[in-house]
């Protein structure tokens, strides 16, 4: 067996050192150039205008025709945040804001000399835009700077709402009511968008909010904001809307009722099971930034499947929540920002991103192997009041196998601190996957100046948590710190460290390494090309991730050499990197098997390197596609991987994709292929009615996984569904399938607002 010397630490040292060197090197400020000598737009400087309060509100039907918007102001100073940064835009935008007692109504006109060439490829409420023409919006109406809420909508109608954690990561799960309609004019596409005060938590007392506004146009890699710094806009990056008075917030009760009529099947053993299950979830506003929410009998029955993955580690996966009673306000019980400490490293795996998480909500209402468990009974308070955020959530989870029925209970708090930071606790108790008692607390504190050495970004972050488990004594701490400089054009760096020891335990947590230290550290430079017909971006960098087990030696390493990343003014990517990975197996682990064998990768230090070539075509086009080639060692052996994906937006109603993922590895103590493949289909027989088929299949499991929903919005907060999931497998992996599980169900929940 091939063996490297144990890694040279003095040198890693040295190398952190040099990373550090160089970030405090990007505080310095950069100086944005025009070619051209003309002078840019202020992106940050201060604006603000006057929400108009109407007695009529406008029809939502995505034509700007009512006398209502003449008379709102109309806003139209923008400017680009991508190519250019402060530059003009290559289309004019005019937008209109008003609103009644009841909700905030805003409009935009998006002016396109090729309104034929309008990227709208996403046709499915709830999806991400990334490649479409979209309108932003994001609001703070607390006007705090550190949290907020953004919508966006494309040509299509598409509602995609988010809710920032913080002012630099939102989660694209969660969801409100709210109401879009758009349409096309000669030379421009309309939007129109009504946010009921309801669906917003708010202080009455708060007529200033925190207000922005964004648009992409994607052929062009064109963005706009009204208000940026360094390319970028978050509730901390604001303009402000005043005016805001009077609003009715109603009672602050919605009553959710839900219905859903299931039918189970397992072939192997043969086993069948029916129901029908009644649920009902309740959110009441205790005051108008405080919310209590109530589920009982939770349904989880129409949650979409996970994605399937490969694992080549000998660490367990990662696979994030999806289920809407754990994301509606999941910002309020993030702890130490854990995941952020390394988001966007190429070098640290996103199971390794998460590690050391005291909550993680998918630990509640799933077994070890995935299978839904009842939950009971649950309760939620969550919100803000002053300067605290508060989250705490009590869940009365059903019995399962051997373990009994548990009372399960997740406190957080927060302050907000000196200008946007914070600091808080968390409390978890309670083991959803045990007989046993578990409990964790911990600290944490935030930080985040906007105003660094003049324009710059800081974040920093420190954390420091302990686990009580019976029978396990001492080393059963975790803490870490991260500091960060994210910017957009220039030079950005990460640095982040924690520790996970032997003993912590976070039995609502995710923990994937034990018993480690986890270095990881970037730093990158982006140059933005001025007056490129083609080119928009250029960017090259070194990620690193290093993991010691405690008193001990190596565990991994890798470091990500990106080359080169180009980026096109049409989207189109290209890169180039180069990847030195240690390993230190301190046991045995089985990384492929099948009936008749196994491949096991034996004790031993690993050290292989890999390069990587990748192109991708922008995702606006009718045919879109990427392809990913990765070659080089593995292990003691060799690995050639091809990643490839195609998509054809064949129009407004339909679009399909396709993927693939294939591995040939060559060890010496055995070869073999993985490979997992995935067909998406989305249909749209209406704006209100969609049907969507998911199919996958993977090799290790020898198993197709169907998944095909018809769903039914006829508006914001109603939704009926009918879900099946069907999985047939080749046991004896003889190319012959064999039903092994389905599940039908259908579902109908209707909001009921007071």
């Amino acid at each position: 067996m091939s063996q490297s010397k144990p890694a040279n630490k003095p040198v890693l040292r040295s190398a952190i050192q040099s990373v550090i060197a160089l970030s405090a090197l990007g505080a310095l400020p950069l100086q944005a150039q025009d070619n051209e000598g003309e002078e840019r737009i202020v992106t940050n400087a201060p604006r603000s205008f006057e929400a108009v309060r109407v007695d009529t509100a406008p029809v939502i039907d995505g034509i700007i025709d009512e006398a209502v918007w003449q008379q709102a102001e109309m806003i139209t100073d923008f400017h680009q945040t991508s190519p250019g940064d402060g530059d003009p835009t290559s289309e004019p935008t005019e937008l209109y804001v008003v609103y009644t007692d009841q909700a905030l109504y805003i409009a935009a006109r998006m002016y396109d000399s090729d309104p034929e060439l309008i990227s709208a490829p996403t046709i499915r409420h709830g999806q991400g835009l990334p490649f479409d023409d979209r309108l932003v919006v994001i609001l703070d109406p607390f006007n705090q700077g550190r949290a907020g809420y953004r919508f966006e909508t494309n040509l299509n109608g598409v509602r995609h709402d988010a809710l920032y954690e913080n002012t630099t990561s939102f989660r694209l799960d969660w969801n409100t009511i709210w109401e879009t309609a758009t349409s096309v004019e000669d030379d421009a596409w309309v939007a129109e968008i009504e946010i009921p005060f309801k669906s917003l938590p708010f202080d009455p007392n708060v007529e200033t909010w925190g207000f922005n506004f964004g648009r992409g146009i994607r052929r062009k890699g064109e963005e706009m904001a009204w208000v940026s710094q360094n390319r970028s806009y978050n509730p901390s990056i604001m303009g402000e809307m005043t005016g805001m008075r009077d609003m009715d917030q109603g009672l602050g009760l919605d009553i959710v009722p839900s219905f859903a009529a299931v039918r189970q099947r397992q072939y192997s053993p043969a086993a069948s099971d029916e129901s029908l299950e009644p649920s009902l979830d309740a959110f009441y506003r205790l005051t108008p930034s405080l919310n209590a929410a109530l589920t009982i009998n939770t349904d989880f029955s129409a949650t979409e499947v996970d994605n399937r993955q490969v694992n080549l580690t000998r660490f367990s996966l990662f696979f994030p929540e999806k289920r809407d009673f754990f994301l509606n306000d999941s910002d309020l019980f993030q702890f130490g920002n854990i995941s952020g400490f390394a988001g966007g490293n190429n070098a640290a795996s996103g199971a390794s991103q998460q590690n050391a998480r005291p909550y993680f909500s998918r630990k509640l209402g799933l077994s070890g192997n995935g299978q839904p468990v009842d939950i009971e009974v649950g309760a939620r308070i969550s919100g803000r009041q002053g300067r605290f955020n508060i989250g705490t959530l009590a869940i009365r989870q059903d019995a399962y196998g051997k373990v009994a029925a548990s009372d399960l209970l997740i406190t957080r708090l927060s302050a907000n601190v000196l200008e946007d930071s914070q600091v808080g606790v968390i409390f978890t108790d309670g083991d959803p996957t045990s007989n046993l008692d578990n409990s964790v607390m911990g600290a944490d504190f935030q930080y985040v100046n906007n105003e660094f050495m003049g324009d710059r970004i800081l974040q920093g972050d420190l954390f420091y948590q302990q686990s009580d488990t019976p029978g396990l004594v001492g080393d059963d701490a975790s803490y870490g710190f991260g500091i960060r400089l994210p910017e957009g054009e220039g030079l950005r760096s990460r640095v982040g460290y924690k520790v996970v020891e032997e003993n912590f335990n976070p039995a609502m947590g995710f923990v994937n390494r034990s018993n480690i230290s986890d270095l990881t550290a970037d730093i990158g430079y982006t140059y933005f090309f001025d007056n490129s017909d083609y080119l928009q971006s250029a960017f090259a960098g070194i990620d690193m991730q290093r993991i010691d087990v405690l008193d001990g030696d190596l565990q991994s390493e890798v470091i990500a050499w990106r080359l080169l990343e180009l980026r096109s003014n049409s989207r189109d990517t290209f890169s180039l990197a180069y990847y030195n990975n240690k390993e230190n197996v301190l046991a045995p682990f089985t990384i492929y098997r099948d009936p008749d064998r196994e491949v096991i990768i034996q004790p031993g230090n690993y050290d292989f390197n890999e390069q990587e070539i990748s192109f991708g075509t922008g995702g606006q086009r009718e045919f879109s596609g990427s392809i990913s080639y990765r070659q080089g060692d593995f292990y003691n052996g060799d690995r050639t991987n091809i990643s490839t994906e195609f998509s054809w937006n064949q129009s407004r109603y339909f679009r399909m994709s396709l993927s693939h993922d294939w591995n040939d590895i060559e060890l010496p103590q055995g070869n073999f292929i993985t490979r997992l493949s995935s067909l998406n289909t989305q249909v749209a027989f209406s704006p209100t009615l969609y049907w969507i088929n998911l199919i996958q299949y993977d090799n290790l499991s020898e198993e197709i996984g169907i998944n095909t929903r018809l769903q039914w919005v006829p508006k914001a907060g109603q939704e009926g569904f009918i879900v099946l999931n069907y999985n047939v497998q080749d046991r004896d992996r003889n190319n012959r399938f064999e039903a092994a599980y389905s599940d039908l169900s259908v579902k109908f929940r209707y909001t009921f607002r007071f």
